[in-house]
C-alpha cells in the first residue's frame, strides 16, 4: 500500500512552523482488535506503514509513541525493524488495555492483585519485550464510575510507574473516569504529573480537562483528523486560555494495520496533524505542545 498523494506531498513541502524534534505522542503501526484469531504477515505490515513513518520523519519528527497495548496487537520486534529502517525513535510499552468491557484482558488479570500485575510490568521494563525496552505504561479503562476491575488496572499501573517512573497513558472514555485515575494515582503516592489522560477530546465538558490539568494530570487530545479539527483546537485554546498549555498534548491516534481485513484496510496517515492543525497554532504553542511536554510527561 503506497502512501496517499496528500500525505507525500505535505513531506515534501516545508513545514509550516519548525518541526525539528517533535514528538507523535499517540499513534498506531497495527491494532489487532481479533485477539489474536486473525494472522498478519509482518512483511506486509512493514511495507505498508514505513512509507507513512519515512512522511513524518521528513517532516521533522523524531520519537513515535506507539500505543498499542499487550493483548491488542503490541509487537516490538516489529517496531524495532521500522525504527531501524527510518531512523525514526519508536517506543512501545507495557501494560494492560481494559477498556472495551474487558474483552481484551486475559484470564490472569481478572485473578491477581494489583500488586502482581505491578510486578509483571516492572519485569517487562527491567528485562525488556522480545529485546525492546517498553518506555511508558498503557493501560485503558471503560467510562466511569469506574468499577473494580478498571480501578485495579489503574492502581497497578500507579505501583509500575512508583517503582519505575514510567508514565502512565490510560484510554479513558470520560471526565469522570479520569478524575477517578487522578485520585488514584496520587493515593498510590505517585505524582498526577505521571498520568496522562489519553482521548480527553471525548470528554465535552471543559471543566474537567481543567480540573485534571490543574491537579496535574496530562491532557491528551489525540484523536485529531479532519473532521475533529475545529474541536480540538477549541479544546487546545480552552486550556491555553487557562494557563494550562503546559499540562497540554496532542496527536492523532492515527494509522494502523488491522489484521483480518484484506492489507489490514485503510490506512490513516500521520502527516494532518502536522500539515493542517499545527499552521493553525501559535509556532510557540507547538514548541510547548509537540516538543516540551512530550518530553516532561514521558522522558528524553
Amino acid at each position: 500500500m503506497s502512501i496517499t498523494r496528500r500525505g507525500f506531498l505535505a513531506a515534501l513541502a516545508a513545514p509550516p512552523a519548525s518541526l525539528t524534534d517533535t514528538v507523535l505522542v499517540h499513534e498506531h503501526v497495527l491494532v489487532d482488535f481479533t485477539s489474536g484469531k486473525a494472522p498478519y504477515d509482518e512483511a506486509e505490515v512493514f511495507a505498508i506503514a514505513r512509507p507513512h513513518l519515512d512522511a513524518v520523519k521528513k517532516l521533522g519528527v523524531r520519537r513515535f509513541l506507539d500505543c498499542s497495548p499487550n493483548f491488542i496487537g503490541r509487537n516490538p520486534k516489529l517496531l524495532a525493524r521500522l525504527a531501524d529502517a527510518t531512523g525514526l525513535e519508536i517506543w512501545t510499552n507495557t501494560g494492560l488495555y481494559a477498556a472495551r468491557n474487558h474483552q481484551f484482558l486475559p484470564d490472569y488479570a481478572k485473578t491477581e492483585t494489583a500488586a502482581q500485575l505491578a510486578r509483571r510490568w516492572t519485569m517487562e521494563y527491567r528485562q525488556g519485550v522480545d529485546g525492546v525496552k517498553p518506555r511508558f505504561l498503557k493501560i485503558g479503562v471503560n467510562d466511569g464510575p469506574l468499577g473494580a476491575l478498571d480501578k485495579k488496572i489503574v492502581e497497578a499501573a500507579a505501583l509500575c510507574s512508583r517503582e519505575t517512573g514510567l508514565a502512565i497513558q490510560s484510554h479513558t472514555g470520560n471526565g469522570i473516569a479520569a478524575w477517578e485515575q487522578v485520585e488514584i494515582v496520587t493515593r498510590a503516592k505517585v505524582s498526577a504529573s505521571k498520568f496522562v489522560w489519553v482521548h480527553a477530546y471525548r470528554e465535552k465538558n471543559h471543566e474537567f480537562h481543567e480540573k485534571v490539568a490543574r491537579a496535574g494530570g496530562w491532557v491528551q487530545f489525540d484523536g485529531v483528523d479532519a473532521k475533529s479539527m475545529a474541536w480540538h483546537l477549541e479544546c487546545v485554546r480552552f486550556l491555553q486560555g487557562k494557563g494550562l498549555l503546559g499540562r497540554t498534548m496532542i496527536s492523532q491516534d492515527a494509522g494502523y494495520y488491522k489484521p483480518g481485513q484484506p492489507r489490514g484496510g485503510a490506512f490513516r496517515p500521520y502527516t494532518l496533524l502536522l500539515t493542517d492543525l499545527v499552521p493553525k497554532l501559535d509556532p510557540a504553542w507547538v514548541e510547548v505542545l509537540l516538543k516540551k511536554n512530550p518530553v516532561e510527561a514521558y522522558g528524553a
